[in-house]
């Protein structure tokens, strides 16, 4: 032992002796290997420094943007911009350009319907409430639910009528009658971009139609499509409802993926010249969502052709794996003058990797905490974290919690334990 360093200990004892803070050793790191389904303690040991769809079958609070890093091998497509993401482990499958500006023709009308969404739950408006249909929403361009001129139609069908039929002209009497103007809804749209922390996001119209000043990414449209998931579940269903009828016009939902056997439950796809033929898609199967953005495919089949053969790849090639449960004990730590010399250290939350089924062989789990956890430690304080590594993936963390109280020991037993410390490197 250095002179430094059993000066320090001095110092340490000394203040256990009276009663001040304790003395905290210089900090480790504990790692241990568990099996992939472990569930119970791991080994600590120390580390060393549109158009109409084709008819046929049928097919869940703020979240943060989606997760940045890449798990595993990806998959040849020629979309220009794709973006497959694991919702539940947070998880991205595939990455190609997804950051990158892109025209979103419709699939902006997600926004749309988001505002309009949260205005109902907030109690603003109500599906049953009628909004007027002006000259300039009858006359809007493009794809279309039929509004006629001078009618008053509920909120409920101008809504299908945006998600089903992808209706401009039901976007823009939403806007004009919750709003007042589509240029004060859009402004409700980039702020609510903003509150999602999409930053290569801009709205420049509630339809989706080109301007220079309209755009967004494929990791951005994922988000507001799970946001939308998560924050309006009694809203979203109607995103996998296959037709709309409204002035006896049935219309299909334009959503190539409802119609496959595949568990997709929505969104919305997109089309102008620009953007060609694209698609923000949700499947929910086998407990697991994954949501799918890609742009710029050449057709209406090939958008169709494209989106299975990804969504199918996604499921095929990747699984979750369920390491820990809520409460499960992970590891003991080690606490420094505590009643009792270790606490046991769990997770908050189910810890759930997802991962190519390739790589679950070479998986290793590893806890790090400051070592040894001062006391007093009470149940549920953060005191670490486990990581989840494999090769070529991005490393899995999630903090590790104390799961019982470890109460401070009283002043002869500090002493006793410091005084053991200096003297013989004891730490209990």
């Amino acid at each position: 032992m250095g002179k430094a360093q059993r000066q320090g200990y001095r110092a340490g004892w000394a203040a256990a002796v009276g009663g001040a803070a304790a003395l905290i050793a210089v900090a480790t790191v504990a790692t241990s290997d568990a099996a992939p389904r472990h569930r119970g303690p791991a080994q600590s040991q120390k580390a060393t420094p549109e158009a109409q769809p084709p008819s046929g079958g049928s097919p869940p609070g703020q979240s943060a943007a989606p997760a940045a890093n890449q798990a595993g091998p990806g998959i040849d497509t020629l979309a220009p911009h794709v973006f497959i993401y694991e919702a539940d482990t947070d998880t991205v499958l595939y990455d190609k350009a997804s950051d990158e500006r892109m025209p979103t023709a419709s699939m902006s009308k997600m926004m749309t319907a988001h505002v309009v969404f949260k205005m109902l739950k907030d109690g603003k408006a109500k599906l049953s409430d009628e909004l007027p249909v002006s000259e300039a929403a009858w006359r809007t361009q493009g794809s279309k639910m039929f509004v006629p001129l001078g009618a008053k139609v509920s909120i409920e069908d101008l809504v299908r009528g945006m998600i089903i039929d992808s209706g401009n002209d039901a976007c823009v009497v939403l806007a004009e009658g919750l709003a007042g103007s589509q240029a004060s809804f859009v402004e409700m749209m980039n702020k609510e971009a903003q509150e999602m922390g999409l930053k290569n996001t801009h709205f420049a119209n509630v339809d989706g139609m080109p301007d220079p000043e309209h755009y967004s990414t494929a990791r951005d449209l994922a988000t507001i499509a799970l946001r939308t998931i998560k924050d309006f579940p009694e809203f979203y269903k109607i995103y996998s409802e296959k037709d709309f009828t409204y002035n006896n016009i049935k219309q299909g939902n334009r959503n190539p993926l409802l119609y496959k056997d595949v568990g997709a439950d929505g969104l919305k796809t997109g089309h102008t010249d620009e953007a060609g033929y694209s698609l923000t898609a949700s499947v929910f199967r086998d407990g697991r969502r994954i949501i799918i953005v890609f742009g710029g495919e050449p057709s209406m089949k090939a958008r169709a052709q494209e989106s299975e053969r990804l969504i199918e790849w996604a499921f095929r090639a990747f699984q979750n794996y369920k390491l820990f449960t809520a409460g499960d004990k992970v590891d003991d730590a080690e606490v420094w003058l505590g009643e009792q010399p270790k606490v046991a250290v769990t997770v908050d939350k189910d810890l759930v990797v997802t991962m190519p089924r390739g790589s679950r062989k070479d998986m290793k789990v590893s806890v790090s905490y400051d070592k040894p956890v001062p006391a007093p430690v009470k149940k549920g304080d953060a005191v670490g974290e486990i990581v989840v590594t494999a090769p070529d993936l991005p490393a899995k963390k999630a903090k590790l919690y104390a799961g019982a109280d470890d109460p401070r020991m009283g002043v002869m037993g500090r002493m006793a334990t410091a005084a053991g410390y200096w003297i013989w490197g004891d730490k209990h």
